[in-house]
């Protein structure tokens, strides 16, 4: 066996809660980040508890990598999993950790933090938590973020708009096709592309007249998207 290997075997063996729950208590902050990297190692019911305490570590890094690590363990207890994603969402002073917890709000489908979301979408100017919050809500499957990715589409920031033009063909809504049509001629491919994508998510006879004119497009991604609905 190669010997990087078994050094690796050996070393996931020697993995325990008590060991995991060592590293976390440490107060130099790469022991506590090394820790909640081992606690994919440990069985989630084992690991969810010991996550918990390192979610208000002072080290924003530390609050990230936890808070990153909630979508798969969340599961173990969605209500205080939804106090924690929600507390950090609203009150973590860093927008990273903030985005991340809208990403796993999202992962879990805690529909209960909607309206969290959209105050913390409508009040902040941090661009990477708007678009968190935007590239959620499709997968979200809350008919309520309708309106939240109406107003980004139409905004100045051209991420934020490529993103809502996504999440409108996750989210299933025809209401959105109208909305879409006006940017099959943007002069940006990429965004073309969304919007073939997005419209054969949704369907319809509206939907299927411009993805028809859209697989005619000179940019091969787009012509192909918008083929692949008929």
């Amino acid at each position: 066996m190669n010997r990087e290997l078994r050094t690796v075997r050996l070393n996931i063996m020697n993995i325990t809660p008590e060991s995991v729950k060592e590293l976390l208590a440490s107060p130099d902050f790469s022991d506590r980040l090394r820790g909640i990297n081992q606690l994919r190692e440990l069985e989630p019911a084992v690991a969810f508890p010991l996550l918990e305490p390192v979610i208000n570590d002072g080290n924003a890094r530390v609050r990230y990598a936890a808070i990153s690590q909630m979508d798969t363990l969340g599961g173990q207890d969605l209500q205080a999993t939804a106090t924690i994603l929600r507390d950090r969402l609203l009150n973590d002073p860093e927008p990273d950790v903030q985005a991340a917890a809208a990403d796993a709000i999202g992962a879990l489908q805690l529909t209960e933090a909607f309206e969290d979301l959209q105050q913390v979408y409508q009040s902040t100017s941090e661009w990477l938590v708007q678009f968190s919050i935007i590239a959620m809500l499709g997968e979200f499957g809350d008919p309520r973020g309708f309106e939240m990715l109406q107003e980004a589409i139409a905004s100045d920031n051209e991420l934020l708009k490529t993103t809502a033009i996504a999440s409108f063909g996750e989210l299933g809504d025809d209401r959105a096709v109208p909305l879409l049509i006006p940017f099959a001629t943007n002069p940006d491919w990429q965004i073309r592309h969304r919007v073939a994508q997005a419209l054969q998510r949704l369907g319809g006879s509206e939907a299927s007249s411009t993805l028809e004119v859209l697989a005619k497009d000179p940019v091969e991604q787009v012509a192909q998207a918008a083929k692949l609905s008929e």
